[in-house]
């Protein structure tokens, strides 16, 4: 599609903060396309916004893209080191009157600001400097007057681009801002920066979120009076809730460092980046790799319409990644979320990590699903009584199922004295105990096993929903299997 020129792309993230899930999303876009089209990507940090400058986010923000294995080709190239460049384009630009000195204080600024909305009118410069005399501006200069440079917005003009995803757009120049390209602290604005690196860089396709969109006219007019040729632009949909809402800017909820401490795989999350970029038809393929991503990658598959943050569809991706780690693999990425003073043997761990694994949406689930193996248990004695939805509703059988459950659990606990310590595995507890699980009859006349296990399951791990009472027993070993169904029994008693 693309054979007349290499494709270059880039990712320019501004280092103010976290990775945004939707910016990994638009690195995503960069990388399956440059990949596909073997042709170059390139990192710029775009740190000219010096108040919203945060320490340590370049660093944050390298380490998250290794996690990831996304490799770039050149950079990362910083833009606070090119200021230079930016300058000497000005200053062209102020040559050949297609931008002017603005001496506006920042009172000034604001009380216009005011009024325009007062007055129900959008807010944009009156442009009260920009036919400025020359011997005005000279002495402003020499006295050092804190300036701006603004780029001159031709009046009564239409700007027309297209866009690969969009098609075609256009806006009226008389809605358009003129836009400062230098500020007063000498550093440029992004809207001046981007137009600049990216022509120097020779990027061909310039793709960013589509919130973006609003501000191609400003570029599009740079790189005429600059007489640039443009790259192609891309405006990727945005990304919303589950609700159709923007996401939240709380850093937990959309940071992707913050899904990473969650226990999501770097696989699953590209995976599941990648499905709200391409459309699968067959959704018995959803599972995919990097390497997928990038065979498979094609404009026609990409979705125009916004991304949804479907937190279920990202749980069932990441289960499915969980499930094929082999299980000395997933216990040391499960180690973080365990209890640090836990006494129990490496060997413990790794068949508590085997028997959670087909039930663990993301790696920090395992904290709370297997608690119960690490501290003393704490619950309810309503839980132990079977079933759930009959304790303590039936008229005049306030303490039978008490009774039953105590007539239950005295079975197990006899049954499993007898049992020898080198037989205690979960596969002979099964044989031992399920033919008497089928003699509890319940009031309809049908065998209930539940009347046996469920009471059993409940004093071994203490929750509503764990694994099956066999197997959390062969962990515990005979000792403390025994010492908390006795437990069990006497807070019945």
């Amino acid at each position: 599609m693309f054979k007349n020129s290499k494709v270059r792309v880039r990712f320019a993230p501004s280092p103010t903060g976290f990775l945004h899930i939707g910016s990994l999303r638009t690195v995503l876009l960069d990388y399956l396309f440059s990949k596909k089209e073997k042709g170059d990507f390139i990192l710029r940090i775009e740190d000219t916004d010096q108040e919203r400058f945060t320490e340590g986010a370049i660093e944050s923000l390298l380490k998250t893209l290794k996690t990831f294995k996304i490799k770039f080709d050149e950079g990362p190239f910083y833009q606070s080191k090119r200021l230079d460049i930016y300058n000497k384009h000005a200053e062209q630009l102020l040559k050949e009157e297609k931008a002017y000195y603005c001496f506006c204080t920042k009172e000034r600024l604001e009380k216009m600001r005011e009024e325009q909305i007062a007055n129900k009118q959008a807010p944009m410069y009156d442009q009260h400097c920009r036919n400025l005399d020359k011997k005005t501006i000279e002495e402003n200069l020499k006295n050092k007057a804190p300036y701006t440079i603004r780029m001159k917005v031709p009046a009564g003009e239409t700007i027309k681009f297209h866009d690969l995803l969009h098609g075609e757009i256009e806006f009226k120049t008389d809605l358009i801002d003129d836009q400062i390209l230098i500020k007063s602290d000498g550093f440029p604005t992004y809207h001046f920066a981007v137009v600049i690196d990216d022509h120097l860089m020779k990027i061909s396709h310039a793709m960013r979120g589509e919130e973006w969109i609003s501000s191609t006219p400003k570029h599009l007019l740079l790189y005429k009076y600059l007489n640039w040729k443009p790259p192609i632009f891309i405006h990727l949909s945005l990304m919303l809730n589950k609700n159709g809402g923007k996401l939240s800017k709380r850093k937990g909820d959309v940071a992707v460092e913050s899904f990473l401490e969650n226990g999501y795989l770097p696989e699953a999350l590209i995976n599941f980046i990648g499905l709200t970029i391409l459309s699968v038809k067959d959704k018995e393929k959803e599972i995919l790799s990097l390497n997928d991503l990038i065979k498979m990658f094609n404009w026609n598959k990409v979705h125009k319409n916004p991304a949804i943050l479907d937190i279920d569809k990202l749980d069932w991706i990441n289960s499915q990644y969980i499930k094929q780690i082999p299980i000395k693999e997933l216990t040391k990425l499960c180690l973080p979320y365990l209890p640090k003073d836990s006494d129990l043997n490496e060997k413990t761990i790794e068949k508590i990590i085997k028997l959670e694994q087909p039930r663990m949406n993301k790696l920090s689930d395992i904290g709370e699903s297997s608690d119960f193996f690490f501290k003393e248990l704490d619950y309810n004695k309503d839980l132990l009584t079977w079933p759930p939805a009959l304790r303590g509703q039936r008229p005049g059988e306030k303490d039978a199922p008490k009774e039953k459950t105590l007539e239950s659990l005295n079975k197990t606990y006899s049954i499993l004295c007898d049992v020898k310590d080198g037989s205690f595995g979960a596969e002979k507890l099964k044989q031992i105990l399920m033919p008497e699980a089928e003699k509890f009859i319940n009031s309809e006349g049908k065998i209930d096993r539940g009347q046996l296990l469920w009471p059993m399951r409940v004093a071994l791990s203490g929750k509503e929903k764990s694994p099956g009472p066999f197997e959390i027993a062969e962990i515990l070993g005979k000792t403390e299997t025994l010492k908390r169904i006795q437990k069990a029994i006497n807070r019945l008693k």
